[in-house]
């Protein structure tokens, strides 16, 4: 009888712990500027891999792959693996494998008229999975922050002369 109490128990911590690891936070993060320049001229100055790292003033460098290409491997600052996963005329998405937040992140330029054009930035992650989590809301102001300031950037690269 002990022996089923006991095995009764440890199933239900074994659920239990299960369901707790599988909760998930999922944060959207999307970002959109207006570019006063046409989506194709703009994509050509913004579209490479490798091109965050001046956008972030940093290091990038192409460690695996061909830029452009869907399985490339960037490192950022020497230290953030980023795999290209999927890649269209006018966009691309990447995802950090390593990352505990299951981070991902897609760049996409969108034509609005012969003379203007969107661009997104737009950042997908598990906040559940943050160190700590309870500071969820400050997380999503600090990244809104940062790459508010990279699509800027990318605005004022795109529509230079």
């Amino acid at each position: 009888m002990h022996l089923r109490i006991a095995a009764a128990a440890l199933a239900a911590a074994t659920l239990t712990t299960a369901a707790a690891h599988a909760a998930t936070d999922y944060v959207t993060v999307p970002l959109e500027v207006t570019v006063n320049a046409p989506a194709d001229v703009a994509w050509k100055k913004i579209s490479g891999f490798c091109d965050i790292g001046g956008w972030m003033h940093t290091t990038c460098e192409i460690t695996s792959g061909k830029d452009h290409e869907v399985g490339a491997v960037r490192k950022i600052a020497s230290r953030v693996d980023e795999v290209l996963v999927a890649s269209t005329s006018w966009s691309y998405s990447y995802a950090q494998p390593k990352s505990p937040i299951d981070y991902h992140g897609t760049v996409e330029i969108r034509p609005v008229d012969k003379g203007h054009s969107k661009l997104l930035y737009t950042l997908v992650y598990d906040a559940a999975a943050l160190p700590h989590p309870e500071n969820k809301d400050q997380d999503v102001a600090n990244r809104t922050k940062q790459f508010t300031t990279v699509i800027n950037v990318m605005k004022g690269i795109a529509e230079a002369k």
